[in-house]
């Protein structure tokens, strides 16, 4: 639509001089080498009236701002910047137009030879993967969508990478639109998910066994957790960490990981080891009342078997941390629903788990809770690095949640 308070100055303009021209030669020759044609002076307005439109309908906004996004899980401002560090954290919007762009901003792996750490992120438009990139730069501008006629998108700026090894920041972004954009609808079910690699989706674009960690085969979208999730047609947040358990951090020499326990840092946006100059996500705490989970899926133990192994004292240490854990869950989610899960890559603790669910129900009289024994992988869907889940296993996996959620009567 053409601003039409735009024009009338620039029509005034041309009318003055048609009349100083005419005023200069009253003959009937009014094409003469001193006179401007009408048609040039037609072509002059309507240019700069498009013009005029093309600038006003730039919109610059920041992706923290939920005037014109919807927040996707745990997710961070500072001064302006929407700071991304969980899996599959992000935000999403719709418009009506002809081009989106967003600017990023790399933490300070991105400043330095990062290699297997660089934070990873996808951008969908209308649910199409258009954008799957490593931020290894300060600062970059990335073109989401461009188009010779107006049409109606809904983006979605997805990271795919877990918060332990790196960040990033959306800076802004812009849409060539007369309108606002707008976030999208929020979903009726919400789930928080809690779990170590396999809920990050660790190597999981890298179907090799005898590989490792690398940021970069990460995909938080290819686990269980987000398929499901999708299946529910629920919102969802992660709070996830590879390595990390309930008592203990991933071991090969049979000492406990104290660092990587995984309660200690539930109230964190996200627990990162990195930093984008002064600002790090780690040190933020979480707002619980910006995501209000109607289910909580604890997927931990598989870590803390590499250390409790057969020991009956450090199992009962683990179960023991498990009730303490529920009830520092219940005390931040007083109406969640809990399901406390185990057995994708081994089930060594779920008995200790079902210890623990009792154990709390029991001291507690909370039976907002439950235990559930996923099926263990068996290599039938092949393993990806580090002998982890495939997207197959994961859908597995993800299929059977599905089912015990719906009979548990959970799903709206």
């Amino acid at each position: 639509m053409i601003d039409m308070k735009r024009i009338y100055p620039l029509m005034l303009a041309a009318l003055m001089l048609c009349s100083c021209g005419q005023a200069a030669d009253n003959t009937a020759e009014s094409t003469t080498s001193g006179s401007i044609s009408s048609d040039v002076l037609s072509k002059e307005t309507e240019t700069a009236a498009e013009t005029a439109q093309t600038e006003d309908s730039l919109r610059t906004f920041s992706a923290a701002d939920e005037k014109y996004v919807r927040l996707l899980g745990r997710t961070a401002e500072n001064d302006g910047v929407l700071w991304l560090g969980q899996t599959d954290s992000g935000c999403e919007f719709s418009f009506t137009g002809t081009m989106a762009s967003m600017t990023v901003l790399g933490d300070d792996t991105a400043n330095t030879n990062g290699e297997g750490s660089y934070a990873r992120f996808a951008v969908y438009l209308n649910g199409e993967r258009v954008l799957d990139e490593l931020v290894k730069e300060k600062e970059k501008t990335y073109d989401i969508f461009s188009s010779d006629e107006e049409k109606e998108n809904t983006v979605s700026i997805i990271k795919l990478s877990e918060a332990s090894n790196s960040a990033f920041g959306i800076k802004d972004i812009t849409v060539d639109s007369d309108k606002d954009p707008v976030p999208t609808e929020e979903k009726a079910l919400k789930i928080e998910f809690i779990g170590d690699s396999i809920t990050c989706g660790y190597g999981v674009d890298d179907e090799v066994k005898e590989h490792h960690f690398s940021t970069a085969t990460e995909d938080g979208t290819k686990t269980y957790a987000y398929k499901a999730a999708k299946a529910l047609d629920a919102d969802y947040s992660m709070v996830c960490n590879s390595g990390h358990g309930i008592i203990s951090g991933y071991t090969t020499q049979g000492k406990k990981v104290a660092a990587q326990q995984m309660p200690k840092f539930y109230t964190k946006t996200a627990r990162s080891y990195t930093r984008a100059g002064e600002f790090s996500i780690n040190d933020v705490m979480w707002d619980f009342d910006r995501f209000v989970p109607d289910i909580i899926v604890i997927n931990l133990g598989t870590n803390d078997s590499s250390y409790t192994g057969a020991n009956s004292e450090y199992q009962n240490e683990f179960r023991d941390a498990y009730v303490e854990f529920l009830k520092k869950l219940r005390k931040y989610n007083p109406d969640a629903y809990i399901l406390c899960t185990l057995g994708i890559m081994g089930n060594d603790l779920y008995p200790s788990i079902e210890e623990a669910v009792g154990m709390y129900t029991d001291e507690t009289g909370d039976e907002r809770v439950s235990a559930f024994l996923f099926g263990t992988q068996d290599g039938s869907t092949g393993f990806a690095a580090d002998w982890h889940p495939t997207e197959a296993t994961h859908q597995i996996a993800a299929d059977k949640l599905v089912q015990e959620i719906e009979r548990l009567g959970l799903k709206k």
